[in-house]
Parts: structure tokens; sequence; C-alpha cells
């Protein structure tokens, strides 16, 4: 064994866990962490009513031989310590094989899923483990328990707890019960503290109520109309009827919840922005524009940048030359993070850290923008250099304004929480707005060849030729069957009338490229001929109406010389008919999750039924994607949304775990049964040792029925954030966002319209109905007596005359012609019309 191998020690840094199981009975659980290497057990400190606990604590071994460390495991055990019964509860455990021990250089965090015990196990969550050798640590005091196994005497609080138990039992009740509660209350206090101390706080991250919404029954509160109210901690929440209740029971992991945040910044701060950006929380920013300097002397020139700073942040501008000093950048800093009272700027001379000119501003000063307002002009500030002489110090255009979200500059400015990200990066944590191409189906219906000569390179053998279409799209190629032998046809003229199916987008930029093939052998194919035909000359269709089909000639000119000239004594020719079809919908997505299902054809799309309106607020509890040195476990999150063409993705918050974007967007919907995707991805370009082509790592995803929302009704919910796992579906956070389908009125003019015109007919019957009850019930003595009269002759006419005469005779008088028809109508129904109704004396 090597002289070393005795000093090289196991070191188990249990970093965190995410998510746990509660076990007891309160919602939350005080887990700690047990680890068996080697008949050594070892433990953390446990986290009194934490879900999500931190330890950074580490765990040395002993290893006697290093060489069989990759056929060891390492057992690791979370448990929830009961401390009324004294015993624990199983949280999951994880069993590492020692082939994944690294050096102590190369350490890093690994996430590894909880598994259960057994079959009855109730586990869920993930931890955070650095395993590595290192001769550096020293292993703590340990006691021997004599069954050949060693546990720490000193890392863990066990020891300490059970010494007080004994102690109490020896003392009455009451004292045992008061000093339980200031056990409890001490313990309770020195958790949150450490808790603060290994949490970095994100200043007003605003606590959101949570309110569970489930699909069981629920007793209605008398006098509520059929709707339920629960009083919560934030507050009363309201809930709509229809079967869903609410409950405040937090135990399903995969709940709806429904939330209550401040949109549109509340209802004592309403301004005019708010009727079109009232489905997220307003968030205050400084914008800082730098437009330009002139007069600033510069000895043999150089390049010059501008620097905007308030308090601890600071934004440079782009490196502009001396002779042209234009930035034209925007500088956003959020007002929750301000450290100052001041907002300075400077000029400088590229990398020196002496300024050419300074310009400061109070930010009790600063107007404050609404839009609709025009933007705030800039202006000329004269600077003083450092000297404090503003003769010398040449002038700045600047403007400076405080605003929100919806500022026209706020998609294009410079976010103060994005300082640390590089200048190559700072691109990608920008909001933007995509259109996905519009998709046309390209349908190639291959008929028949003529005067097709085969390739037969001088073989002296006859053969069939096996010949096939081949037809190309960009990366896209279909084949058609070999046509087979005719008696009608001859080997020439090859029959298929097979139809082949592309996808292209618009604007056509390909080519179609249809070859006549002939197998030749096994895995041998030679091409006969060959046309080349551009997407652009292709006719559109949007009904069921089949084009032309056309004959188009081969270009045979594939061989040598001497064959080409053979073959251009044949008109080799193949029959096709091509179409752009604009009559359906391209789907490229899946069925069940489609957000759109209208034709291609602009001609044939129906006016859209609403508007879908949706604010994404933020996340909470996401679970960290990377390591940040010095600032524990972290994301760089942004979401991406997309309904029917349009693609959305919000800006990147860098460096949280609950980011706040609270940006609003909106789409046409023209169909009910759609669904819109929400993905919450992790920008990895926004490190500065990013990959160019990296791609962004997948955290989460959220679906929503739009047949689910109801319109005019704004939903502020969480969603659980899912992804599929190897192990099943996990939960990786939770996604806050508030949604309205409206009508900007289409569908309720029409309605109206409608509803107007059953008015009138249900009006007219009623003034009928009015009238017949007049000549019944003798209201009218003389109108009642003429129309007594007039039944009963009608009567002894009917009993004289067959039924046969009077339906002839009446046919005929209905088909006499025009010439004897009179414009005015008959007697009796103009007396009838003019018979007073209800509606006469409500005039």
């Amino acid at each position: 064994m090597d002289a070393t191998a005795g000093k090289e020690k196991l070191v188990v840094e249990v970093v965190a866990a995410h998510n746990l199981i509660p076990k007891d009975g309160e919602g939350s659980s005080s887990p700690f962490v047990e680890i068996e290497f080697e008949n050594q057990r070892l433990r953390t400190q446990v986290k009194y009513k934490d879900l999500n606990p931190i330890w950074n604590e580490k765990l040395v071994f002993n290893v006697k031989d290093v060489a069989d460390l990759p056929y060891r495991t390492i057992e690791v055990n979370v448990f929830n310590e009961k401390r009324s019964s004294n015993s624990r509860n199983f949280l999951g455990k994880v069993r590492i094989s020692g082939s994944s021990i690294a050096k102590e250089g190369a350490k890093m965090v690994q996430l590894h899923t909880l598994e259960k015990r057994s079959l009855f196990s109730h586990v869920r969550g993930e931890i955070s483990l650095k395993l590595y050798v290192s001769v550096r640590e020293e292993v703590k005091e340990v006691v021997d328990l004599g069954n050949g196994a060693v546990v720490s005497g000193s890392s863990g609080p066990r020891s300490a707890s059970s010494k007080k138990s004994k102690k109490l039992q020896q003392q009455s009740p009451a004292i045992v019960q008061q000093q339980q509660q200031l056990t409890q209350e001490t313990n309770k206090q020195t958790q949150q503290q450490g808790q603060n101390n290994a949490k970095p706080v994100e200043p007003n991250s605003g606590e959101i109520k949570h309110i569970v919404i489930t699909t069981g029954p629920t007793p209605v509160a008398p006098g509520s109309g059929g709707g339920r109210v629960i009083t919560t901690p934030g507050g009363v929440v309201g809930g709509g009827g229809g079967g869903v209740s609410l409950y405040t029971n937090m135990s399903s992991e995969f709940s709806l919840k429904e939330t209550s945040p401040h949109l549109g910044g509340g209802l004592l701060n309403k301004d005019k922005s708010s009727a079109t950006y009232d489905l997220v929380e307003q968030m205050q920013y400084l914008y800082v524009k730098v437009v330009k300097a002139k007069d600033i002397t510069l000895f043999g020139g150089g390049e010059i940048v501008g620097e905007v700073k308030i308090g601890n942040y600071r934004g440079i501008t782009k490196r502009v030359g001396s002779s042209n000093m234009e930035w034209d950048q925007v500088f956003a800093f959020s007002k929750d993070c301000m450290q100052s009272s001041m907002v300075e700027i400077f000029v400088k001379e590229g990398n020196k850290d002496d300024y050419l000119g300074r310009v400061s501003f109070d930010l009790s000063e600063i107007p404050r923008r609404v839009p609709p307002d025009s933007q705030l002009a800039p202006q000329w500030y004269r600077m003083e250099d450092k000297k404090g002489n503003k003769a010398k110090g040449g002038e700045v255009m600047v403007s400076i304004w405080f605003g929100t979200q919806v500022d026209e500059a706020f998609a294009e400015a410079w976010h103060s929480k994005a300082a640390n990200v590089h200048f190559d990066g700072l691109c990608s944590t920008k909001s933007k707005v995509y259109l996905s191409p519009k998709l046309w189906y390209l349908r190639v219906s291959v008929i028949e060849a003529q005067d097709i000569v085969p390739w037969d390179n001088g073989s002296p053998m006859m053969r069939f030729p096996e010949l096939f279409i081949k037809v190309l799209v960009g990366n896209q190629i279909l084949r058609t069957k070999i046509a087979g032998p005719n008696p009608n046809r001859s080997m020439s003229s090859p029959y298929w009338n097979e139809d082949l199916l592309f996808v292209v987008a618009d604007p056509f930029e390909e080519y179609l490229v249809i070859s006549v093939e002939d197998r030749v052998g096994a895995g041998r194919e030679e091409t006969v001929g060959r046309v080349l035909l551009p997407i652009t000359a292709v006719e559109k269709r949007n009904d069921e109406k089949q084009v032309d089909s056309r004959w188009f000639n081969l270009d045979n000119h594939l061989g040598s010389a001497v064959d080409s000239k053979i073959m251009t004594r044949f008109g080799s020719k193949v029959h096709l008919r091509v179409s752009l079809d604009g009559g359906y919908h391209v789907l490229d997505e899946a069925t069940m999750y489609s957000s759109d299902v209208k034709a291609t054809a602009k001609q044939l799309w129906k006016p859209h039924i609403g508007v879908l309106e949706m604010g994404i607020l933020g996340a909470s509890g996401l679970v960290p994607t990377k390591l940040k040195e010095g600032k524990g476990e972290s994301a760089n999150a942004y979401c991406v949304t997309k309904y029917g063409q349009k693609w959305v993705r919000t800006r990147t918050v860098v460096d949280s775990l609950s980011p706040k974007w609270n940006e609003q967007y909106t789409w046409e919907v023209f169909d009910p049964c759609t669904v819109i995707t929400i993905g919450v991805f992790d920008n990895c370009h926004a490190e500065k040792n990013a990959v160019n082509n990296a791609c962004d790592s997948r955290i989460g995803k959220v679906r929503i029925r739009l047949s689910t929302l109801e319109s005019d009704r704004v939903y502020t919910h969480s969603y659980p954030l899912l992804m599929l796992h190897p192990t099943g579906v996990k939960k990786m956070g939770e996604l806050h966002l508030a949604s309205k389908c409206g009508d900007i009125r289409m569908r309720y003019d029409r309605l109206r319209s409608v509803a107007g015109r059953i008015q009138t007919v249900v009006g007219d019957m009623a003034t009928q109905g009015e009238r017949a009850q007049a000549l019944l019930s003798w209201r009218d003595p003389r109108a009642t007596f003429l129309f007594a009269v007039t039944c009963l002759f009608a009567a002894v006419g009917f009993y004289a005359v067959p039924i046969r005469v009077v339906v002839a005779f009446w046919g005929l008088y209905m088909l006499r012609p025009p010439r004897f028809r009179n414009r005015l109508p008959c007697r009796a129904l103009n007396f009838f019309r003019r018979l007073p109704a209800k509606a006469d004396s409500l005039l």
C-alpha cells in the first residue's frame, strides 16, 4: 500500500436538499442527513421546519484502501427528527458508487434524486452532494457503538438533546413544559437566523399567499350565491363555483394554487397604463439614456466610454472614437436595488479610472413618465472635470426619468440586475418576440413518364428497368414505388399515380428536384433524367379543386458528351401535378397540445373570437442549475411562451431562484379548443465561459387549455413546473401567471344583433296573439261580431265543399299570376292588423 494512502480521507459535503416531503403533520419536516461508509456513520445538524434545507456541512470518513474505493458504496439517508417521541421518519435515501468520487481539485456538486426504502415509502425531492478524496481533512471524534459501527460524538445535536430530555424527566411537569416551549422558541430563532445567513434574500421579493385548488366537494357558505370564499392570512380570496373547491392543505405536490398579486399596481395606484398593462405587478425603474458628448479634449485620440453609476451598480456604454462620441444607449436601474440618492454619469477614456467629465442628478428631482406620454427629450448638460471646473469638462446629452416596465425603452435597456453578465451575453438576456414562418403543404402528384431510356452502361443483357421517382425539397426526400410492368404500356412509359407531400416555409427559397431513377442493382441507383422547378413558380390552391397537370421535359445530359448526343434524340417527359395546398393547417406540434388549427391560406381565416392576455409574473422555488462562486446555487431563468405563430421570450433574471419578470403579452384567439405552452429555461450564454453553440437547459413547462378559461375573468394561479426524468415526473418549481380571455367586441356585437332580431320576432308574435285574444274576448264587440259571422259562414262552406276542392282553390289562389295580385293586403288581413294591441298602450 502507498505510504500516503492512510492519510487520504473521504469527504462528503452535504450541500442542500430540495422539495422534501412533509412528515411532521404540520406541512413541514425537520430533516437531517445520516451517511454510512465502511461501518462509519456520521450525521449533519437538524434543520427545523424546512423542506428546502441548506447544510453546507463536511462529513469526513477514514479510508482503508483508496484503491478499493471504486468498489465501495456510500449510503446517504435523509430523516425527519420527531422531537416529541425522540424518533425519526424516513424521507429518502441515495446509494452512491465509489467510482463517482473525484479528487479534491475536481469536486463538483452532484444532484441525486431521493429513492424509496420500500414499496410503501412516500418519498420525493433531491439532495445535492460533493464527494471527493482529500488529504487535508481530519476525522472528528467518534464513539464506538459496539457492533462494529461508529458514530460522531460532537457533530450532531442528538446527544445534547438526549441529555436535556433526561433532565426534564426528573423535573415537575410544569417546569418541563415551560422549558420545552423555551427550547422550541430558541431553536426556531436559531434556525431562522441560520437560514437568513445561508440564503441570500432578494429585496422586496414579495410573499405570495397560496390556496390549493382541487376538484373535491366543499361546503358552500350561506348567501354566497354558489361561490366560495375562504379567509387566509393574506386576506379574503374568492373562489368560483362549478365544482372547484379551495382549501389550505398543502399536501399535494402538483396542485394548482391561486395567488393574489397586486396586478396593475393595485387598486390605489391606477395610472394611464393600467388599462393596457393590468395583468402584471408594476416594477419601478430609473431610466438613464446617454446619447452623446461633445467639447471633450483628448490628446492623441483614443476611445471614449460613458459610465452611469448609482450606489454599487454601474453600467458602461460601448466604446466610440473621439471623433464621433455618440452612444445612444439606455440603462435601467431597479428602484428596489437603489442604494444611493444620487446618480452620476462619467465620461472616461478607455479603461482608465480617471474621468474626463462628470454630471450628477438628485433622485428626488427626477421626473416620472407614464405612457402614453411622449418620451422625455434628451438635453445637454455641462460636465465638471476631476478638479471641479465646468469650463473644461465638456457637455453630455442625457435624458433621465422614472418609469415602469411599460416604458418603450424597457426591452432594449441594459438592466442593473444583469450587471455581472459579460458584454457578449447581454443580447441573450433581453426579451424578444418571434414569429414562426408560414408553412405550406407542397403536393407533388407523380402520374407517369414517357420515352424513358434506361441507363444500361453498355450491358449486353436485356433487363426490365426498375424505374421510380425521387423528389427532393431541401433536406426532405420521398420516393415512389417502382413502376411495375403493364401490358398496355411499354417499358419506356412507366406509370405511378402517387402523391408525395412535403412541408415548405414561406418565403420559398428552395427548389423542387424531381429525378427519374433506375435501380440497376442492390444499393445501386442511376439517374435517368431530372427536372429542376423553383417553388415560387408552383401554383397555390385554397379549395378542393385540383390544379392542372403538366408535362415537364427531363434533363438527360447526365453522362458523357457522346451519351448526351444520343439521348437528345428522345424527348423524355414526366407528367406531374404540383400545387401548394393552403386549405389545410400544417401541424407542427402535438395534436393534443395544438395552439393553432387555422388553414395556411389567410383567405380562409375566420375573424378572431377573442384576445388572450398573459402576464408572466415570476417563479419561485426553482431547482438550481449551477453553482456560483461565493453565491451558492442559482439559476439564470427566462420564460418562453408559444401560442399560434407567435413566440415570446422574457428577459433573463440573473442569479435568482425566485425570478420576477412581470411582462405581459397578447395573442389573437381563433379557436377556443387550443393550448398555450409556457416553458422556463436556464440561460447558459450569460456566463463568462459560455460556449457559443451551447443549448439552454430546460427547467420545466406549463400548458393551459383555453377552453377552461372564462371570458373577461382574470386568473392568477401558481402552476407547478414539471419535467420528465427517467425516474418519473419531477416538480422543478412553481410559475406564477395571470391570464385573461377577452372578446376587443365582435362576438358581443354579433350576439347583440341576433338577440335583437329574436326580440323583434317574439314581440310580433305576442302582438298577433293579443289581437287574436281581442277577437275572442269581446273587447271590441264589433270586431268580435264580424269574426263570429265569418267563422259561421266558413264552417258552413267547409261542410258543404269537400276539403280537396278547398285545397285546390286555395292553391290556385296563392299561385295566381302577378297580374291578378294587388299590392295592398286583403281586407280581412288589413282589418286584423289594425286591431289594437298592448304594445300600442305602452306608447
